[in-house]
């Protein structure tokens, strides 16, 4: 099936296509890749984040909104409104000989560019692709009408590393002499919306930074702002954090704060304070740095004249990354061009406040993602939170219900929901459940209830509005709730084409 006929056959999605208005909205999705539930200000974090913490002021703050735990498998759930394996991107970019892992997205899906383009919306994207690294599967070829980025995943900030793609168009692009990945997908962005002054036609824009991922790179005048800070250490980072989040009403004070991971030194038995403060300053500055850049596209929409009719949307593609990375020159330090370093697990559990675990696993800390909602004159109660549980999948179904536009009928199902009621301050029919599955680590959620496990680990169960940090094991006091939910996985895992993950293990793939 080529494309042309892929994309025939609109019609519209019971629940999902709102009336077409006069003036339809832009949206601008905006994605941060490995960053931790409480890395922004809004979210309980000593990080600058005013831009972002703007638009929490004067929008929505979801409590209990979801990735999928890993970068490529949370990009394809993103554009398509499909679980990752529905998709072919069960896992990352590379074929694993199985139609669910085929590492780029399929002709059985659909993303929100192609599903907009034909209601009349320009659809303009900047930043990290990482669902499909060869033609014919790039931005262009998957409804985008303008694309700068980078195709690969994270990459050097300052210079593209071997065996990276960036690519402006279906063209190869190399960084000029002075570069740095996040200013220049904000360059391309404002670029993409200059081209857009004085037109009526309305405009999607998905920006996907690449900040904060690894590599540790950031300007040195945005470094020396977070330089010493972190000198209290993550003991203490993760302490202050939860305070802050408690007051905000984030969390819920019952849940308690999850212990230090086990892996993780006390701060006190640390060696090298200064430089573990370096790690972090660093990470912190690409976070602000990631703001900085929103808030040149937030000025670009008031320039404009459109933020009025502008929804915004902000989110993370999975929980902080505990990857132990240390490459790059030696003696060059985090920060500088030469250097390939990670901050590592303990600032990562920092990161993660208060859950467990981390990207690749299914755990709170792994999944949990913030989301922030900016639409002014829709939003009743600007500066609210809902606590309103939500998934990456309801992204598409609301970026439909949104514009007025149509869902294909020969493709798969869309398993998303749209997310307006809860923008409007209404209560929506919530899903009958939500799955989760990466490198064998499995869950699902059954209203408060989550099962969980870490692989090759047993299911552990737990109330979420009494145990949201995942402490209190249930599996021994509800064998029955148990049993069910894990028939409800199996028979989720089925449809969507999981495979044991045990059977790569085994080949080595």
């Amino acid at each position: 099936m080529n494309r042309r006929q892929f994309l025939t056959g609109l019609c519209g999605a019971p629940g999902v296509v709102r009336a077409a208005t006069a003036k339809r909205p832009n949206i601008v999705l905006i994605m941060a890749d490995d960053m931790g539930y409480s890395d922004l200000g809004c979210y309980g974090s000593e990080i600058a984040t005013p831009n972002l913490d703007r638009l929490a002021a004067g929008g929505v703050r979801f409590t209990q909104f979801y990735n999928t735990a890993r970068c490529c498998p949370t990009r394809s759930s993103l554009l398509t409104g499909l679980y990752p394996h529905q998709a072919g991107v069960g896992h990352m970019v590379s074929d694993r000989g199985y139609p669910a892992y085929q590492g780029y997205l399929n002709n059985r899906c659909v993303t929100i560019a192609e599903a907009l383009a034909p209601a009349g919306y320009r659809t303009l994207m900047s930043g990290k692709w990482h669902v499909g690294e060869k033609r014919p599967h790039w931005p262009l070829d998957r409804g985008f009408q303008r694309y700068f980025g980078l195709i690969s995943g994270g990459s050097n900030y300052f210079r593209l590393d071997p065996g990276r793609q960036m690519a402006f168009g279906n063209k190869p692009f190399t960084p000029p002499e002075k570069f740095y990945m996040t200013d220049a997908f904000t360059d391309y962005a404002l670029r993409f919306l200059d081209e857009q002054k004085g037109s009526q036609v309305p405009f999607f824009l998905y920006l996907a930074y690449t900040s904060p991922h690894w590599p540790l790179h950031a300007w040195p005048e945005d470094i020396a702002r977070y330089r010493g800070r972190y000198r209290i250490g993550w003991d203490e980072l993760r302490l202050r954090r939860h305070r802050r989040m408690i007051e905000m009403g984030l969390v819920d004070h019952r849940w308690p704060l999850t212990p230090r991971d086990a892996s993780a030194p006390a701060w006190k038995d640390v060696k090298d304070p200064d430089m573990r403060d370096l790690r972090m300053a660093v990470y912190a500055a690409q976070i602000d740095r990631m703001d900085q850049n929103i808030g040149r596209v937030l000025a670009k929409l008031r320039e404009m004249g459109v933020e009025n009719n502008t929804l915004v949307l902000f989110l993370a593609d999975n929980g902080g990354c505990a990857e132990e990375i240390e490459r790059g020159k030696a003696g060059a330090l985090p920060g500088t061009p030469d250097s390939f370093t990670s901050y590592g697990l303990p600032w990562a559990n920092a990161s993660n406040t208060p859950f467990r675990l981390y990207k690749h696993w299914v755990h709170e800390g792994g999944i949990a993602t913030p989301l922030i909602t900016y639409w002014p004159g829709v939003v009743p109660k600007p500066g609210s939170l809902t606590h309103q549980p939500g998934h990456i999948i309801d992204i598409m179904a609301t970026c439909l219900d949104v514009a007025g536009a149509a869902y294909p009928s020969n493709v798969t199902p869309l398993e998303g929901r749209t997310l307006m009621p809860i923008f409007e301050g209404r209560k929506r029919r919530p899903h009958e459940a939500l799955f989760w599955e990466h490198e064998g680590n499995r869950a699902v959620r059954q209203g408060k209830w989550k099962l969980v496990s870490r692989y090759p680990g047993n299911w552990e169960l737990y109330d979420l509005e009494r145990d949201r940090t995942e402490i209190r094991d249930l599996t021994a006091r509800e064998p029955r709730r148990v049993q069910e939910m894990t028939e409800i996985y199996r028979q989720w895992a089925e449809r969507c084409g999981v495979v044991d993950w045990s059977k790569f293990r085994k080949s080595g793939g």
